[in-house]
């Protein structure tokens, strides 16, 4: 049968670069993917594959029924939104959407399991149990599709034993998969800052409390809280990546706003 697989994913391999290239041109921000819904539930009836829909509004989970399919059933799962990014490559499938981006792989991911939702439906007659694939909206916000999707039972009936999901890792050489006992990714955490002052001239600082150079010093303090109260032996990360004054080359703003991860 393994053999079997890679004769079909040699087979399919081009299309699904079509699919990656479409929705990587087609991008839609999460928990508005509703043009990417609409294109991943067109390739399921298309390919005889029993789905539902309306899982917190664009989430899909399709079934592939092997024999015996209450014998064991495992879920595959495929994040389907994008990032507000400007995309600034030059490539033939470039973001139509200006500000909106796949900038975080979930286009290969969303088209990798289209892939082997086909490739799994061919060959259902030579395993057992039942697949749930799950394509989930809103990874990239808070709170996120995964939880909502669950709280509208998308791991049951039938109940799923575990779930595996996929992640594009661009430093990995390509044709290989990684593998981790224990944890492997890391947990994520959106932190939000706003930093209040007194705007005024930038010609009378001290006049104002300036929110900016404040903020300067947070950034760079926080820092430290992974340097030094962290131990060495655990990987952390913090980064800032967003952070907005709205003052002007002569104007101390009135307050900072600033986003980051943990």
């Amino acid at each position: 049968m393994k053999d079997q697989i890679k004769a079909l994913a040699n087979k399919y391999f081009s299309e699904v670069v079509a699919h990656r290239k479409h929705l990587h041109a087609n991008p839609e921000l999460s928990f508005k993917e509703f043009e990417t819904s609409k294109y991943i539930q067109d390739f399921l009836l298309k390919n005889n594959i029993e789905f539902q829909g309306g899982y917190v509004k664009t989430g899909i989970v399709a079934h592939i029924k092997g024999q015996k399919p209450n014998k064991k059933v495992i879920a595959l799962r495929a994040d389907i939104d994008a990032l507000p990014i400007l995309e600034e490559n030059r490539v033939s499938y470039k973001s139509k959407k200006k500000g909106v981006m796949h900038a975080c792989g979930h286009d290969v991911h969303t088209s990798s399991m289209l892939g082997v939702c086909k490739i799994l439906n061919e060959i259902k007659d030579k395993f057992e149990g039942t697949i749930k694939i799950i394509f989930q909206p809103g990874e990239e916000i808070l709170p996120g599709g995964a939880s909502l999707m669950l709280k509208e039972k998308a791991l049951q009936n039938p109940d799923a034993e575990l779930i595996i999901g996929q992640h594009v890792y661009p430093q990995m050489e390509a044709g290989n998969v990684g593998f981790k006992k224990g944890m492997y990714m890391a947990s994520a955490d959106e932190i939000y800052v706003t930093v209040k002052g007194k705007g005024g001239h930038g010609a009378l600082p001290d006049k104002c409390i300036d929110p900016i150079l404040i903020a300067s010093h947070i950034v760079v303090s926080l820092q430290q809280i992974i340097s030094r109260n962290c131990s060495p032996t655990i990987p952390s990360v913090l980064t800032f990546g967003h952070i907005e004054g709205l003052g002007s080359t002569n104007i101390i703003p009135a307050f900072v706003k600033m986003k980051g991860t943990f």
